[in-house]
């Protein structure tokens, strides 16, 4: 509940200073939305479950300006919450993704820029390995990704942004010791003797070097239905280059009226570094035929349909 509140509070914070701003060279866009799901059952003959959900989402575009220059700046927070059958509250969505990009014209060109870009990627609360609801798998900071670059922007308009990067440095932060001991996230793992004692803590930090590309697309559909998409691809230069991460993100936006929208928002993640352990669809763990869990790098899908309240700020035209 306190990260929905966070949310909220920094709309409001947002929506202040843009009002109050020098905004000759600025381009300010907000977006805040809260949805709310409640489902209660008594004596129900086709069955079911009590259900509460809540889901909340803040999404602010700063953009600047001037003669050759441009500085775009956003920031994403998401933050959702269900409980069924009189459980306790479990996160259905988790987001903390913050992206700085700056840019001067290049080659005598309005499309193209010479531009260096900054990424930080987390999220607010643990997770846990459900339905074990009390062995951690990640937390604020575990993981915690900063992605740092400089090489070329082509902008053919406001809809398409295509940057390519050939100098990009990766830093993926493990600050949850018995996760980084366990080499979560491609970090380090510690180290035991043969006596099963630790002789040396798992890494907090890897660090990776290489190449990357980033396509923002934004197309109206009809109207009051916008799609835009979102794909990061990174390689690595120093280990298996071509094993390519990759962060592919789709929102479909429907907007009602001025306080009501439906979303659909979908992502896909590889990362092969990131080891995710193979389940049945009871929530299993599967085995080999020796009888050892299956675990190895996989296709990581999330899909998330939100109705409910919204509203957009900002002087963006």
């Amino acid at each position: 509940m306190k990260k929905l509140l966070f949310i909220l509070l920094s709309s409001a914070a947002f929506v202040s200073i843009a009002q109050n701003a020098d905004t000759s060279h600025w381009n300010f866009k907000g977006l805040t939305s809260l949805n709310f799901t409640q489902v209660y059952l008594n004596n129900w003959a086709a069955g079911g479950q009590n259900s509460v959900a809540m889901n909340s989402l803040l999404n602010i575009n700063a953009n600047y300006a001037k003669d050759k220059h441009i500085w775009e700046n956003r920031l994403d927070l998401a933050y959702g919450l269900v409980s069924q059958g009189g459980q306790d509250f479990q996160k259905t969505d988790d987001r903390i993704d913050l992206l700085s990009k700056y840019g001067r014209e290049a080659f005598g060109s309005k499309h193209w820029f010479f531009s260096a870009l900054l990424n930080f990627k987390s999220q607010f609360a643990e997770g846990y390995n459900l339905p074990d609801d009390s062995t951690v798998i990640s937390e604020f900071m575990a993981p915690g990704y900063v992605m740092a670059s400089v090489g070329f922007d082509y902008k053919k308009n406001e809809n398409l942004s295509i940057y390519i990067s050939p100098l990009t440095s990766k830093f993926t932060f493990v600050n949850n010791q018995i996760l980084a001991d366990a080499g979560a996230f491609g970090v380090e793992e510690a180290v035991y003797d043969a006596m099963g004692n630790k002789t040396k803590d798992g890494e907090n930090l890897r660090a990776e070097f290489g190449g990357s590309v980033n396509i923002l697309w934004t197309q109206d559909i009809v109207e009051n239905v916008t799609f835009s998409s979102r794909l990061e691809l990174f390689s690595n230069y120093l280990d298996n280059p071509d094993h390519i991460d990759v962060f592919l993100e789709g929102i479909l936006a429907m907007k009602v009226n001025d306080f009501l929208s439906a979303n659909i928002t979908a992502n896909v993640i590889y990362d092969h570094d990131i080891d995710i352990l193979e389940r049945d669809s009871k929530g299993n763990p599967k085995l080999d035929e020796e009888g050892n869990q299956i675990v190895g790098p996989r296709t990581q899908l999330k899909e998330v349909f939100s109705l409910g309240i919204q509203y957009t700020f900002g002087n963006a035209k």
